[in-house]
This record gives C-alpha cells, sequence and structure tokens, in this order.
C-alpha cells in the first residue's frame, strides 16, 4: 500500500484534505446510497409504488441537474469558505426538511434540496478543491478525498436502517441535520479559517510557472467544452456509472427482497464495497499521477459490467460479496479517474464551471436510473434482465470512452493568454 505516497499531501495542505473528504462523507445525506433505504418507509407511508417514489425522485433529482450548472459555476467567482459554508448550511436545512416533509408533492421539493446539496454541491466543492489546487499529487488528493464516499457508503446506509428500525424515518433524518449542524459547519469554518492565504500562495505559484509543457496547455472554457465532440462520445461511459450505480443503490431493498435477503444482509455488505473502493482509490491515486487519468479511466466500467453481470446471475446471499468487491473497485477507479481527468484535459482556469457541467449531467443520470429500474420492474421485467442490461450498457459505454480519448482535440490553438496548469 503506498502510504508514503501520500505524505507530501498531507504536508502541502492538510486542512483542506480533510476539509474535503468531511464534505465527501458529508454528502452521504443526499446520495443515492443513502436516501434508499429510506425508500420503503416513505413509499408505505404516501402509498407509493415503485414507479411513482421514483418519479418524485427523478422530479426532484432533475430540478437538481438543472440548476447545478449555474450554482456550480458559483465556486470559481466566491471564496471557498464562504461557498462552503453555504453548502453546509443548505445540507443541514435539506435534512431537516425531510424530517417534516408532509405529502408525495413537498417530496419532490425534499429530494430536490437533499440531491441539489448532498450529491451536487457538497461532492462538487470536495473533488473541485482538490483537483484545482494539487497538480502534481491531483490523483491522490482526489484520491483521499473520495474516501469520505466511501466511509458514508460503508458506514451511514447501515446505520440508517438501524436508526430507521429503532425510530422511523422521519428522526432519522432529523438526527442527520442535528449531526451536520454541529460537527461539520464548525469544522469547515475552522478548517478553511487560513484557506485565503493559500489560495493566494496558490495563484502566485501558477503565474511563475516557467514550465515550458505548463505553459503550453490551453485551458477550456466551458463553451468550448460543449464543441469538444469528444466530450459527449466520453459521456455514455463516464455516466454509466451515476447511472446505472444510482438505480441499483436505489433499489437494493427491493433486490433483496426479490432474492429472498435481508435488507441488513445487503446494506451491510456495503462494508465489503467500501474496502473494494478505499483499497482502490489508495492504489489509483499515484498510479493516476504516474500514468495519467485518461488512461485510468478507459478500464473503470470493466468491474461495473462484471458487478453487473454477477448480480444478474447469483440466488445465493453470499453472491453479495463479489457484486460488492467489484462494485467497490469500480468506484474507487471512477471517483479518482473522472475528476482527475477534466484538469488533464481542459485545464483547471475554469474547472468550477466544467465541472458543474459533467456534475449536472450526472445528477441527470442519476434521476434516470431510478425511475428506469422502478418502471422495469413493475412492468414485470426480471432483475435477471434488467442486470443484463445494465452490464451490456457499461460494454458499450467503455468502447465509446476508448474512443474519445484515442481522438485527437478539435481546438488545438495554444492561447497564451489563457495558459493555466493542465
Amino acid at each position: 500500500m503506498p502510504i508514503f505516497a501520500y505524505r507530501q499531501l498531507f504536508r502541502t495542505n492538510s486542512r483542506l484534505v480533510v476539509f474535503s473528504f468531511l464534505m465527501a462523507l458529508y454528502s452521504s445525506f443526499g446520495q443515492t446510497y443513502f436516501i434508499g433505504v429510506f425508500g420503503p418507509q416513505i413509499q408505505s407511508e404516501f402509498g407509493l409504488s415503485h414507479t411513482a417514489w421514483g418519479s418524485i425522485y427523478m422530479a426532484g433529482t432533475l430540478a437538481s441537474a438543472l440548476v447545478m450548472p449555474f450554482t456550480g459555476g458559483l465556486i470559481d467567482r466566491f471564496r471557498l469558505s464562504r461557498y462552503a459554508l453555504t453548502v453546509c448550511v443548505l445540507l443541514v436545512g435539506a435534512c431537516a426538511y425531510m424530517a417534516l416533509v408532509p405529502g408525495p408533492v413537498a417530496l419532490v421539493l425534499g429530494i430536490f434540496l437533499l440531491r441539489h446539496s448532498g450529491q451536487g454541491l457538497a461532492s462538487h466543492v470536495s473533488i473541485t478543491s482538490m483537483a484545482r489546487y494539487f497538480d502534481r499529487d491531483r490523483g491522490r488528493a482526489i484520491a483521499v478525498a473520495s474516501l469520505g464516499y466511501t466511509v458514508g457508503e460503508a458506514a451511514l446506509p447501515f446505520l440508517a436502517v438501524l436508526t430507521i428500525a429503532a425510530f422511523g424515518w422521519r428522526w432519522t433524518y432529523a438526527g442527520a441535520a442535528i449531526l451536520a449542524g454541529i460537527t461539520l459547519i464548525p469544522a469547515t469554518l475552522w478548517l478553511l479559517g487560513g484557506h485565503d492565504r493559500f489560495h493566494q500562495r496558490h495563484l502566485d505559484k501558477l503565474s511563475a510557472k516557467t514550465d515550458s509543457r505548463e505553459k503550453s496547455t490551453v485551458s477550456w472554457t466551458r463553451a468550448e467544452v460543449l464543441r469538444d465532440p469528444r466530450f459527449y462520445l466520453m459521456s455514455p461511459g463516464i455516466l454509466s456509472s451515476s447511472l446505472i450505480g444510482t438505480a441499483l443503490f436505489f433499489h437494493h431493498l427491493n433486490i433483496a427482497h426479490v432474492k429472498g435477503w435481508s435488507g441488513e444482509w445487503i446494506t451491510g455488505a456495503y462494508t465489503i464495497f467500501a474496502a473494494a473502493g478505499i483499497v482502490t482509490m489508495l492504489l489509483a491515486g499515484p498510479l493516476i499521477d504516474r500514468l495519467r487519468a485518461v488512461n485510468v479511466v478507459q478500464v473503470m466500467l470493466i468491474p461495473l459490467a462484471a458487478g453487473c453481470f454477477i448480480l444478474a446471475s447469483v440466488s445465493h446471499p453470499l453472491g453479495v460479496i463479489p457484486y460488492m468487491m467489484m462494485l467497490g473497485i469500480h468506484t474507487g477507479l471512477a471517483h479518482t479517474s473522472v475528476s482527475a481527468l477534466w484538469a488533464e484535459l481542459y485545464g483547471v482556469k475554469h474547472l468550477g464551471a466544467i465541472k458543474s457541467l459533467y456534475m449536472a449531467l450526472m445528477v441527470l443520470a442519476s434521476a434516470l436510473g431510478p425511475v428506469s429500474m422502478g418502471m422495469l420492474m413493475d412492468a414485470g421485467i426480471s432483475i435477471y434482465w434488467i442486470c443484463m442490461s445494465f452490464g451490456g450498457y457499461a460494454i458499450l459505454g467503455n468502447l465509446l470512452m476508448m474512443g474519445a480519448l484515442r481522438t485527437r482535440p478539435t481546438i488545438s490553438r495554444v492561447d497564451k493568454s489563457r495558459q493555466t496548469l493542465p
């Protein structure tokens, strides 16, 4: 395990690294793997079918995707401490609102607030901070921040299942609001207390760079990215992680019911998923710094396809173990390689705007996944054929991504007025 490779990272700015880890961890309250375990209770209380619950989830998530390019792009314009604190307050408010939501219509707003503050903005702050402020150690920095997702995936859904059984789903979200309010907000204020000085040193370092390779790198605008054919060719593969992974985690309890597994068993197996993800992230970080994300990202969908085929085929409860391992390996590769990919391809000057575009598309994909799978289940399509189709889509997406990254960019000029680090 390349633990020593991470030593310099913490020497550079340990507070920023810890902050990014915490933002990724607390984004869990708006992530599908956490919200999904509330599904059966919410469906029961409001009398919702799989399709109706998935449609409400899709509506709230789509609304989040629509505003994400605007709210996410603001990270390029405002101080990180102020921006992050606003996100934290919004996340606390979203959890509190969910504890009080009165009915299905109001539930759409609750899902929007959770998805936008958690999956959207908290994740955006976490990973954008690492990709922007760390150059040579970018892969390692993103890997450490992404561990927050894995810790959340491992612990929080299982704890939520236990807490829901003991206190109900509303009190569970009320507890999440209290926890974030008394821990995340004070931690953000302290960890980013001296960030302005670090940011200024970062700007000075950028302006002082003399390396010819770095000087020849163009920093793309979001408008230029939208004119790049590679972006559209990569999108089906890159977004398949959100589309398929969200659908599976959202319906894990329903899948468990069909296969005769207990909810505690499948959510308890998230620790296997997390362990595989942690090991993969820690190995992938230095690998990305050495081989570049454009090479690592081209294999990230192979474990996802394998996991889908395993879930389609197994019926014994022990089949959850290899399934979760494959999902964990995929997630570890995806969290690190995709986040670093945008900085490598398009530079860091407009990274917040570019990454918010990707986040919006990712949120859109995560909205379509659960409702699509719910409609297929309500239509009588078996879990076997649903998962086999997911696996086939992942393979196709991987091939498209490989083709895109072997294509030369259409914008090849070097604009000396807009130079930045890759």
